[in-house]
């Protein structure tokens, strides 16, 4: 493993750590949504969050906004009829509680998929992808010379069309004089 992989694995864990900061982000937004009791949207709690909707509709995000979606659904009477400060607290530190299981299980489950993704990425041997960078750039240089040939093919026919078009003008040239002289009579 050469510079190359120290950049590879180094770019991978950053854009790893903007993800998960994006994904944090938006959990956050959605709990802050829904303690306001806005409308939950997948936009709205895409602008909140300030990332992607794409993002939102990412497995992992979407189910959250679902199952806060279909808690709206259900009028806040029939959920809170006899709620009282010290229950909504008790909800409210539950709550705290599990958000901070689920990111830690997410986390958990994050890492390993990317301890995963870079054994697959360093997964190729050495000597296939030497293979295959010497493949292309055979592949590369004929298709180098190919493009040269019919660069200088084109310039050749170019020339030659000029030669024919200055051919043609100075034969219709003629053909004018020579009709022009007939007419007048000479």
């Amino acid at each position: 493993m050469g510079a190359s992989s120290g950049r590879t694995a180094g770019l991978a864990a950053a854009r790893a750590d903007d993800s998960r900061d994006k994904r944090r982000r938006a959990l956050d937004a959605l709990v802050v949504l829904e303690a306001a009791g806005e409308a939950i949207t997948f936009p709205a709690v895409a602008r909140a969050a300030g990332v992607s909707t794409w993002l939102i509709y990412a497995k992992g995000i979407r189910e959250h906004v679902e199952a806060a979606r279909r808690r709206q659904a259900v009028p806040v009477a029939t959920r809170k009829a006899n709620a009282t400060p010290g229950g909504l607290k008790v909800d409210l530190v539950l709550a705290r509680e599990e958000i901070k299981r689920l990111r830690a299980e997410h986390d958990k489950l994050q890492q390993r998929l990317r301890l995963q993704l870079g054994a697959e990425i360093d997964g190729p041997q050495r000597a296939e992808l030497i293979a295959r960078v010497a493949d292309l750039e055979a592949v590369n240089r004929r298709l180098v010379a190919e493009r040269d040939a019919r660069s200088s093919e084109e310039r050749v026919a170019d020339r030659r069309v000029r030669e024919l078009e200055d051919e043609l003008v100075a034969a219709r040239e003629s053909l004018r004089r020579m009709i022009r002289s007939e007419n007048t009579g000479h």
